[in-house]
């Protein structure tokens, strides 16, 4: 009996001990991660951003235009004078000066043009236009009958200018009108049958109407037709008038009102 006791104190002892020492292992393995440093969590890898071409509609590619855009456009442009109304005279030795009653008639040209747009406002911009065109004129009709007298050709540089309203701002779809000038330099005129031709600067104002349509991202397409209203007056002298009369002198006035269609593509910066 007395040595079961002694076993079972021993046995108490024991586990006494053990559970002692389970109890300080968990103090100190708690103490550890209590008094641990602590280390930042790894952030989140960042989003992959999407990268838009120059040729794609993003999410902020902006819609349509308005204030403080700016286009740079190349088109083709077409320029078809008028030729409304005319006046020629023909001069020389025996000749004196007469009105031929003849007509004028100027080739149409096409050609690249560019222009570059700004807005001033959402709906109001200003344009410039440049291209170079050449053209030969002719005349026929009157004491001429119907015969052509050649006159001669030209190059003709008409800048113009002009201010646009445009109707649907910030929208896909947006047409305009516009009023403007242009100013007209002839120049590389060559007169017929070796002669000489010059010609002023003439100006005038124009009308314009026309669309822009957004097509992908900044890119848009454009139509436009002006009407301008400009004169011609031109003075051809020396060599053979019609191959007729040597020394024989031209001089004519002409209202070529050109119709300038164009169309072409635009990029906003």
């Amino acid at each position: 009996m007395v040595k079961f006791r002694s076993f079972l104190t021993v046995m108490v002892a024991g586990v006494a001990t053990m559970t002692g020492a389970a109890r300080a292992q968990t103090a100190t393995s708690n103490a550890a991660y209590v008094n641990a440093p602590v280390v930042d969590r790894v952030p989140d890898a960042p989003a992959a951003k999407g990268h838009c071409g120059i040729f794609e509609t993003c999410a902020n590619t902006k819609i349509g235009l308005g204030k403080g855009d700016m286009m740079l456009r190349l088109s083709g442009t077409g320029v078809l004078p008028q030729d409304r109304q005319s006046t020629v005279w023909l001069s020389g030795p025996g000749l004196g000066t007469i009105n031929t009653g003849a007509h004028l008639s100027t080739t149409n040209q096409a050609m690249p043009e560019l222009a570059f747009e700004y807005f001033i406002t959402d709906n109001i911009s200003v344009d410039l236009i440049a291209t170079s065109t050449r053209h030969e004129v002719g005349a026929t009709g009157g004491v001429l009958g119907n015969s052509k007298l050649d006159v001669g050709s030209a190059w003709v540089l008409p800048p113009t200018l002009t201010f646009a309203w445009h109707f649907r701002p910030h929208k896909r779809f947006n047409p305009y009108v516009g009023v403007g000038a242009t100013l007209m330099w002839f120049y590389n005129m060559q007169g017929a049958n070796g002669s000489s031709l010059n010609s002023a600067f003439t100006a005038g104002p124009t009308v314009n109407a026309g669309f822009d349509y957004q097509l992908v991202g900044n890119w848009f397409f454009n139509a436009d037709v002006k009407q301008m209203f400009v004169s011609m007056h031109a003075y051809e002298k020396g060599g053979q008038v019609n191959g007729l009369y040597p020394g024989g002198h031209i001089r004519a006035q002409n209202s070529l009102d050109p119709t300038v269609v164009s169309a072409g593509i635009a990029y906003r910066f």
